[in-house]
């Protein structure tokens, strides 16, 4: 793990956004909007390796650039939650030899309210002896625990959590899966979301999503839009999705189970797709694509049904893709905002948001 320092995370972030200037310097760019992230207890997710030592285990981690776990005595940049429940947890493994035999690993899943998830992961088969111990490791932390190892999964309650957030003055709600991705930094994914809830007001129309995970901006966004139409390739993630659209009483989303890639096939007529039956295509009056995609960035069929709209919001894991992405898009498109998002501060890692409006003279 980088050595965390909160006296130089100001120094840090401002490396940050040079680096983003650099690597746009041969585009037009507005104002940088900066987004900080708290310099502690900043993280609602991370795993663990567990080391074994005589009769004792600890956590571990595989420091940046090493191949092999290192143990760790703290976690700072972990959530409160998760930092107050690790000893605890870690105690009762090594008073447990029914939770200690053949534990590779703990994945942490939490939430700003204090809820926590923690996954074990074995060598070995659990059997319901394991199951006994865990329950009541579990009920006497407050807990929730699943156990894990080669095709098996126990879960003694749940496999989520239920994270609450405050965005641009309102309250939203998000049930998060254990296994599925979900944004790491909650404050920092408040900002996201409340700049991209900003950005977006006025643009009216409709929306097109893609990659939209278990409805993270998708719940958001779909208050400045007529109707949205996301997609997405995950079941777990489409079922968590429409989980959180019932839980924030949203009513004018589509969602399809399919790549970008396929989508952009159906919407362009080269195949039909029996996900789409319900789904009128031709009714969207498209205004907006909203897209944040993997860490390669957009692919070329996905960047030129892009092309095709008037605004495109863009959310990026990797702003040197991202500058691939706008210099293929420079001819139709300018960017008209700019943002940057520390989600994973005291790392070279960098999140980036873009509002791109199309030239005038470029119809669609």
């Amino acid at each position: 793990m980088n050595t965390i320092d909160p006296e130089n995370y100001g120094h840090q972030l401002a490396g940050k956004e040079q680096r983003v200037r650099q690597l746009f310097q041969d585009h037009h760019l507005p104002d940088i909007e900066v987004f900080a992230s708290p310099p502690l207890h900043f993280r609602m997710r991370a795993e663990f390796r567990i080391w074994h030592q005589g009769d004792s285990s600890c956590y571990a981690m595989t420091p940046p650039g090493e191949r092999n776990p290192k143990p760790i005595d703290t976690f700072p940049i972990g959530s409160e939650a998760m930092v107050r429940t690790m000893p605890l947890l870690l105690a009762a493994i090594n008073s447990q030899p029914l939770l200690r035999h053949k534990l590779y690993g703990v994945e942490f899943l939490t939430t700003l309210g204090g809820e926590v998830l923690a996954t074990l992961i074995y060598h070995r088969a659990l059997k319901d002896e394991w199951q006994e111990v865990a329950r009541k490791v579990a009920t006497e932390l407050n807990i929730g625990i699943i156990g894990r190892s080669k095709k098996q999964k126990l879960t003694l309650d749940k496999d989520f959590v239920v994270e609450t957030l405050q965005v641009a003055g309102k309250t939203y709600s998000y049930q998060q899966v254990e296994s599925a991705f979900t944004q790491p930094n909650a404050r920092v994914n408040e900002h996201m979301l409340a700049w991209a809830k900003t950005v977006s007001a006025g643009l009216g129309g409709d929306l097109l999503e893609l990659y939209c995970g278990n409805g993270n901006f998708t719940v958001v966004l779909s208050e400045n839009f007529e109707r949205v139409l996301a997609t997405e390739l995950s079941k777990i993630s489409v079922r968590s999705a429409l989980y959180n659209f019932d839980l924030n009483h949203v009513n004018n989303v589509a969602i399809a189970r399919m790549s970008s890639e396929e989508f952009t096939d159906a919407l362009n007529g080269v195949r039909a797709f029996n996900r789409l039956k319900d789904i009128d295509l031709e009714s969207y009056q498209f205004s907006t694509i909203f897209v944040d995609p993997p860490r390669a960035g957009l692919d070329q069929g996905t960047l030129k049904l892009a092309a095709r709209f008037d605004n495109i919001l863009y959310i990026s894991c990797n702003p040197e893709t991202l500058r691939e992405n706008i210099d293929a898009l420079q001819s139709t498109h300018q960017i008209k905002r700019f943002a940057l998002f520390d989600q994973f501060p005291y790392t070279h890692h960098i999140e980036c948001g873009m509002l791109l409006e199309r030239h005038c003279g470029n119809p669609l």
